[in-house]
């Protein structure tokens, strides 16, 4: 090193005397010898003394740096002899301690040597492969003794009888105070709950005045004997919402016992044996009360939008599900078909052109419903197109049975044409679908500065934001029957294309399972305005029949099936099938006496596809949201992508195992 050193720091005269010498070699041609040897002994001397004088100063170099080095290896052994935290020396591959001070001797609590130990066996379940990772500091605070610390450290690799080891110094910083603190105050941070009751005018409509005075009494009585032991402030803002202020750490409890008021609330029943139910919307970590106090109000949101008689949590970052297990009843009005109606007329007056999309991998919901948005366009005399996927769907029929109609010659728009439409004018309808990770392209739903949404699935916690209108009723049968209801207000039934009215049918027969599964009046209400248009039952099952091959596949996943908790099929399948033969599949089960929820799981390229049904009170759509998918009480649906058929099965019976496990009893956290 010093020799590199003293050769960078000198000067190189080889050079110059190569030029001495090459002038004296001219004087030597030139045949003047006196002046040349004249120039050799100069040269000569020049040389001697150039060369003494760096031999000298590379000796005085190598000198001074020989004791720098040595002053810093003595101010190294220094610092880590003296060092201020305590330090320890260690192989990370082994754990094998080599040397540590005598702070960190206290730290483990050994008055001994503890070379040749192993670090593990000092501090249980110490993990070195964060060093070896390259990071400077350990991921979480390490407790050790009653103490807490924060680790930081570093690996060298020396050279010992020229082999190198790998070793790992580490200090460890005592934040046992800053810690307490910081924990007192996550511990007492502020959180703000909103508690409403879903369906109070229908439990109390019609009761005579003692038996309201006596169930409000009951519902009263059960929300402050559940929210006594958080010691916080209960108060009534309206005669069906409360406000409820408590501390950060009373909430872990009320997770573990799965927020056990929504089921005593729901025992508080009108004479006619209708329950009651509750949402609870919650906001934590907010900067300030108002922004907690928003958190909580979307959160109620939330809630309701996805049926109610559920918790919602709200941070800064994500929702989070508690409860919503039962099936939704019919709560709805004509008021808001009417309301959403006009506000689509208006929006479609407005725009310079309409365009359609659905979720990925559309079904006859999503189709149907787009050719009904088309055809209020069509009534309303505004360009209107359908973003057509460009691979196979399960509608792919029913586009093909509707591009053959006259008027939808030019309808159906591959990505790029459908981009290449969109100006500041165009309303952009999705159909079917609230989350934007599940449109058919997220670029055009970017694109476009003015969205509708229309929908009957239940709210995840990512939904399109910021739309102009949402007509968005979880409790309608199919985005069909909504769709049919914005016709019903805005045309006449013989206004609509009997082709029209019949793929509005097929989206509503899918998703009823030929109106035997999630109908209620509106829902027929809605079919027989499509009758009388033209749509024919008949007609349309010619859509839901399958080949023989189907069949047989169909048959085979349903022979495959395995009981699960009872009255749960388990269907895993290790080869792809098509999606309509896996929904079919998983319906089929729940035909077999004594099955009432039912999931069928296959591979599908670098995915897991799941279909999961479900005709008892078992919501599937909390279950499969668990496993990043989404739907509704009975039906709904998973991708997951890089996982094994295996994998997901497993997973599935933990998400199972989580949704029927015993409730706890509430406890503050840490207590």
């Amino acid at each position: 090193m010093s020799q590199k050193l003293s050769r960078m720091l000198y000067f190189k005269g080889g050079l110059f005397f190569l030029v001495l010498l090459i002038f004296t070699g001219i004087t030597i041609a030139l045949d003047r010898w006196d002046v040349a040897i004249v120039q050799l002994v100069v040269v000569a001397a020049l040389f001697i003394w150039h060369l003494t004088g760096v031999l000298r100063q590379r000796k005085e170099a190598a000198r001074y740096l020989d004791g720098l080095l040595a002053g810093m290896d003595q101010a190294s052994q220094d610092s880590t002899l003296n060092c201020p935290l305590p330090l320890v020396m260690f192989h990370p591959n082994s754990g094998e301690v080599i040397w540590s001070n005598d702070r960190f001797l206290r730290l483990a609590g050994s008055q001994d040597s503890i070379f040749d130990s192993s670090l593990s066996e000092l501090v249980p379940n110490f993990d070195s492969r964060w060093l070896l990772e390259g990071k400077s500091q350990y991921p979480t605070q390490i407790s050790l003794n009653d103490r807490r610390y924060l680790v930081f450290g570093s690996v060298t690799t020396p050279s010992v009888q020229d082999k190198e080891e790998v070793l790992a110094t580490t200090y460890w910083l005592d934040v046992t105070e800053l810690a307490d603190i910081q924990d007192v105050y996550l511990a007492t941070r502020p959180v703000a709950a909103i508690l409403l009751l879903d369906n109070y005018e229908d439990v109390i409509k019609g009761q005579p005045e003692n038996i309201r005075s006596a169930m409000l009494s009951d519902i009263t009585q059960r929300l402050a004997h559940w929210g006594e032991e958080a010691n916080g402030i209960f108060c009534q803002l309206d005669r069906d919402r409360y406000l409820f202020l408590f501390e950060e750490q009373y909430l872990d409890g009320f997770k573990r016992e799965k927020f056990s008021l929504l089921d005593s609330i729901r025992e508080v029943q009108n004479p006619s044996g209708l329950p009651v139910t509750l949402s609870i919307g919650i906001g934590v970590d907010g900067e300030t009360l108002a922004e907690l106090y928003s958190f909580a109000n979307l959160s109620v949101e939330m809630a309701l939008s996805r049926g109610g008689d559920q918790a919602v949590i709200k941070t800064r970052l994500n929702f989070e599900f508690f409860g919503g297990r039962t099936k939704e009843t019919e709560r709805r009005t004509k008021v808001k078909s009417r309301v959403m109606a006009s506000a689509m007329g208006s929006l479609m007056a407005d725009a310079s052109c309409v365009l359609v999309m659905g979720h990925k991998e559309p079904d006859m919901d999503s189709a149907g419903a787009a050719v009904g948005v088309c055809a209020i366009a069509r009534f309303k005399h505004v360009p209107h197109y359908i973003l057509r996927p460009a691979g196979a769907t399960p509608a792919d029929e029913l586009y093909r049975r509707v591009g053959q109609m006259e008027q939808y010659q030019t309808v159906f728009l591959d990505l790029d044409e459908a981009i290449s439409r969109v100006d500041s004018r165009t309303l952009l309808v999705v159909v079917d679908t609230n989350r934007p990770e599940q449109v058919q392209d997220q670029e055009l739903l970017s694109r476009c500065g003015r969205v509708a949404v229309i929908d009957h699935h239940r709210r995840a916690a990512t939904y399109i934001e910021g739309a102009a209108l949402n007509f968005h009723e979880i409790y309608a049968s199919s985005t069909c029957e909504l769709v049919s209801e914005l016709i019903g207000n805005l045309m006449e039934p013989s206004d609509l294309l009997a082709g029209e009215a019949e793929a509005l049918m097929a989206g509503l027969m899918l998703d009823t399972k030929n109106f035997t599964m999630r109908t209620g009046a509106r829902t027929f209400e809605a079919a027989a305005m499509l009758r009388r248009a033209g749509g024919d039952t008949g007609e349309m099952r010619r859509l839901f029949q399958n080949n023989l091959t189907d069949t047989v596949a169909k048959y085979r996943i349903i022979q495959s099936a395995k009981l699960y908790r009872q009255d749960t099929a388990i269907a895993a399948v290790d080869h792809a099938v098509s999606r309509v033969t896996a929904a079919q599949a998983a319906d089929e089960l729940l035909n077999i006496a004594g099955i009432g929820t039912s999931f069928v799981l296959y591979p599908d390229g670098d995915r897991v596809v799941l279909s999961a049904r479900s005709i008892n009170d078992t919501n599937v759509q909390v279950i499969v949201e668990s496993l990043g998918g989404g739907g509704n009480a009975a039906a709904a649906g998973a991708q997951i992508p890089d996982q094994t058929v295996e994998e997901v099965a497993q997973a599935l019976t933990n998400a199972l195992n989580r949704y029927f496990e015993p409730k706890e009893a509430p406890r503050p956290a840490g207590s």
